[in-house]
């Protein structure tokens, strides 16, 4: 299915500074080929406060940037454009009935930053104008219609012009899952919906996952169970959001895909060894993060999160150095036996889910063999010891609870070939 008139040649992209409530003009993204090349501002260039927006692919300059090769556009721009579900949402409106994920995926990436909302990710925005920054925000919308407006895309019937306005602004987001950005008393949020072909109740999942995160160690965002007619909704505490004297200042952030120079095309060769490299060289406090890193990718797999992709993690960037953002998108996956692997290469080019794996990579995070078991311990200690609170606080069913139990959390194939200090924690 194809619509006319959805090419785009050219937007402007705008930025937030540091500290700054208003943005200005940062450059140019334009078509060149088969590709889009970046352009920064004249004016941009002059100014005493420009950054980078990332330096590694747009370094500040002169003169036409093209992508890296293989890439189709700067990876720090794509981290700012709408994802799988995002898509799915600015397909419903431009092909109405029927819109599929396929028809999501036709739409060209400058047609997708200029559709969708400026409330997006990260600290830039895209314009039609270099002159005039005029926000595309969201008009009403309770989390009861935009649940409504959720349903309805993902069963494929165009959208009113209410649910339009209310739901395409909000999902300039990564990820598949149906989810929209929403703001309340100060605080902004990713709200996460179910879909109808959850085989569990995924956003309960996810809540447990995330609060269990944090009861271990983890640095992670906060999150909220929340009702919604009759159903749940996460929220999700956004970090790259201060609200300032009433005013909202952004965080600039990068994926761990753009910090690895990858696209999605590239993902499988995403590695956490290759992550920890560049955390040695380019981030604030090296070793503090190298010990998080290692933990997230241990929690990881003792939640039973196996979708732990690149883009599923970040950094803010500061145009100076970059800084670990906390943990989000930590969601147990449907899991049927025990075998399985992470999304990401964990030791050379292993990444079955097992703790034996992470202890074998130990030494690339600054830890010792030994650091690395008392870590485990501590975090399957602390899972075991706060489980029943959380499931409780969560409001899961006692059938939920067992299922979770040793199939996505803890599940025995992660302690295969374990030391055996790991098992008795277990026991």
């Amino acid at each position: 299915m194809t619509a006319p008139n959805l090419l785009a040649d050219e937007c402007y992209a705008w930025i937030w500074l540091p500290a700054a409530t208003e943005p200005v003009l940062a450059g140019r993204l334009g078509r060149d080929g088969n590709t889009l090349s970046f352009a920064y501002a004249d004016s941009y260039l002059r100014r005493s406060d420009a950054i980078s927006i990332y330096p590694d692919e747009l370094p500040l300059q002169e003169g036409p940037i093209s992508p890296a090769p293989g890439l189709m556009l700067a990876s720090c721009i794509r981290d700012a454009a709408p994802d799988a579900w995002g898509r799915r949402v600015l397909a419903n409106q431009s092909f109405g009935a029927g819109a599929s994920d396929l028809d999501g995926a036709e739409l060209d990436e400058i047609s997708c930053l200029l559709r969708s909302g400026s409330d997006r990710i990260g600290a830039l925005d895209f314009q039609s104008s270099p002159t005039r920054h005029t926000p595309r925000l969201p008009h009403g919308g309770s989390l009861d219609r935009l649940l409504d407006a959720a349903d309805l895309v993902q069963r494929g019937i165009p959208l009113s012009r209410e649910l339009k306005s209310a739901l395409l602004p909000r999902c300039a987001v990564g990820g598949a899952r149906p989810k929209a950005l929403v703001a309340d008393e100060g605080k902004a949020f990713i709200a996460k919906f179910s879909g109808p072909n959850d085989g569990f109740d995924i956003v309960k999942a996810e809540f447990i996952a995330m609060r269990l995160a944090r009861v271990v160690g983890l640095e992670v965002a906060p999150v909220q169970l929340v009702r919604s007619g009759s159903r749940d909704v996460l929220l999700i505490e956004r970090f790259d959001r201060i609200m300032d004297d009433g005013v909202w200042r952004r965080r600039a952030m990068v994926s761990g895909l753009t910090l690895l120079g990858l696209d999605e095309m590239m993902a499988r060769y995403a590695s956490y060894e290759d992550l920890a490299e560049l955390v040695k060289k380019g981030f604030d406090a090296p070793e503090r993060t190298l010990r998080e890193l290692f933990g997230r990718i241990v929690f990881n797999i003792l939640c039973g999160n196996t979708d732990d992709h690149a883009r599923n993690h970040s950094a803010f960037w500061n145009g100076s150095s970059l800084q670990l953002t906390p943990a989000y998108d930590i969601c147990p996956q449907s899991r049927h036996g025990n075998e399985a692997s992470q999304a990401m290469l964990i030791h050379g080019d292993h990444r079955d889910s097992r703790l034996a794996r992470c202890i074998e990579a130990a030494d690339v995070f600054g830890l010792t063999r030994d650091d690395a078991i008392a870590l485990i311990i501590g975090q399957v200690q602390a899972m075991i010891a706060n489980w029943e609170n959380v499931c409780v606080e969560a409001g899961i069913s006692d059938l939920d609870k067992r299922q979770f139990a040793r199939r996505q959390f803890l599940n025995p194939y992660a302690f295969e070939g374990a030391p055996e200090d790991i098992l008795k924690a277990l026991r």
